[in-house]
């Protein structure tokens, strides 16, 4: 039986009392009968808004949908605002996505079959007991056999929403269903009409399909059935394009397998976006063709490409700026006796140390993509434990609370080998207690040590030299150790 939480049994029971009729509705039933746990939760009954409202001391109404958003004290945010929905039947859409005209109705089955799915379009109420399901439209059936099914006629309900075609494709993703003959002809033929759809809600869906664990199953599913040439027309560029003799898949298939290993790995939103658009510029950028084909400055390309791409689909200006570094960044080359330091902290300044990590994931996606059979060779092991001992504060006598000029001051000496000497004696102690890294104790130990002999300070100074290479090589054998490098 289902688990409802108090909170809902709650709100069911209130509208139950005054006489009215309330039922669960839509994903949370969906996700019940397949014994997931649902996100959310929606009730639906013939109560109408200002009933509604007067059970419910606090809430919030949506004047346009009628919807009344009742609050609770619920210790869990998903359970903070829940939304309570007369029956209704929606009309005259004009733009195809929101309808002309709103009817508060009666009949729980008229409201049903507004709805776009059939695995959506099933309610449930508990009664002695027992789980009561009202399932008109056989959604039981098509989630036994994983169909996804639009409500009555598919062109119908696309011609009502056409958000509901990119729906159609995150839940058959997300569900990992088959969209049934009917409903994928009508998304089909009606692919164009997305255009009509914001820019905001268009990026919502394509975000869920990119973040879920078969997102390369998804953006492949977009471009069957033709949705993907109003989102990403880009990415169909690269459909038949061949590569050289250094890969063995064209440019779309290896996006979209990139894309898979990034997805597989659980990568963030920024590196599966990097995954998928890293090579956007290569159609545009080949010359010649077979094994000698060339793709040069592609990576930059590619990058003003997703940079407009990400723009025209309003993605946060942040996100746009690191998938686009990423792209732009992804052809680094690394070499464990080739690059030095220096290459590699020009590197850290062009990405932002804070990306680093991401690259190298975009790497990892790249290779995948590719068909080699290791994601983190040793090379890429080896510049992350550069990246990370060069993002490191060095041990260093800059670490320390006062500098040279304090001690000239202090000791009314002017520059020379006893200035470096201290400084150094100084660094073995702190590092050995870095809670004597403050001025005033330093400045202790400066008088003390101001009055050893040349010999005395200079063996000190000799001892804490070797104390501080000595923390050094175990810090960067640690770093070593953490990547399995030599």
């Amino acid at each position: 039986m289902m688990i409802i939480p108090k909170e809902i049994k709650e709100i069911i029971t209130v509208l139950e009392k005054a006489g009215f009729e309330a039922y669960l509705v839509g994903g949370c039933v969906r996700d019940s009968i397949r014994n997931e746990a649902p996100n959310d939760w929606d009730i639906t009954t013939n109560a109408r808004p200002p009933e509604i409202a007067k059970l419910f001391k606090r809430h919030f109404i949506d004047n346009d949908f009628g919807m009344v958003t009742v609050l609770t004290d619920s210790s869990n945010p998903g359970l903070r605002e829940i939304q309570v929905m007369p029956y209704r039947i929606e009309r005259d859409y004009q733009d195809q996505r929101h309808p002309g005209k709103i009817d508060f109705i009666d009949n729980l089955q008229e409201d049903l079959a507004r709805r776009d799915f059939t695995i959506n379009a099933i309610a449930l109420k508990v009664e002695n007991g027992k789980n009561i399901l009202i399932d008109p439209f056989h959604g039981q059936e098509d989630l036994a056999n994983h169909i996804l099914r639009a409500v009555g006629q598919p062109n119908e309900r696309f011609a009502e929403d056409a958000l509901r075609m990119m729906r159609a494709v995150r839940l058959a993703t997300t569900l990992d269903f088959e969209i049934e003959i009917e409903t994928l002809k009508a998304i089909q033929e009606q692919a164009r009409q997305l255009k009509n759809i914001s820019a905001e809600r268009i990026r919502e869906e394509l975000v869920k399909i990119v973040m879920s664990s078969r997102a390369a199953e998804g953006i492949d599913l977009l471009r069957r059935v033709g949705l993907i040439t109003y989102i990403i027309p880009e990415l169909e560029e690269s459909c038949g394009v061949e590569q050289n003799k250094h890969h063995i898949y064209g440019v779309y298939e290896h996006s979209i397998r990139s894309l898979r290993y990034a997805a597989e790995q659980n990568f963030s939103l920024q590196v599966r976006l990097a995954a998928l658009l890293h090579d956007i510029g290569k159609p545009r950028t080949k010359s010649g063709q077979g094994e000698e084909a060339t793709f040069y400055n592609h990576e930059v390309v590619g990058a003003k490409m997703t940079e407009e791409i990400m723009k025209r689909l309003r993605f946060p200006s942040q996100e746009i700026k690191r998938v686009v570094r990423l792209v732009r960044y992804h052809l680094f080359y690394y070499n464990v006796d080739e690059v030095g330091e220096s290459s590699v902290r020009k590197l850290i300044r062009q990405v932002g140390l804070e990306n680093m990590s991401d690259l190298i994931q975009v790497r990892m996606a790249d290779r995948i993509g590719s068909g080699v059979p290791k994601a983190k060779p040793y090379k890429l092991r080896h510049l992350e434990y550069m990246i990370e001992r060069l993002a490191q504060d060095p041990i260093s006598t800059e670490m320390l609370a006062l500098d040279g000029h304090d001690l000239m001051q202090f000791l009314k000496i002017g520059p020379g080998p006893k200035i470096g000497q201290i400084m150094n004696i100084l660094l073995d102690q702190v590092l050995e207690d870095p809670k004597k890294n403050k001025k005033k104790i330093l400045m202790e130990e400066v008088q003390k040590l101001g009055q050893l002999s040349e010999i005395q300070l200079a063996k000190r100074a000799k001892q804490a030299k070797q104390e501080i290479e000595k923390i050094r090589q175990e810090e960067d054998l640690s770093i070593r150790e953490k990547f399995y490098v030599k």
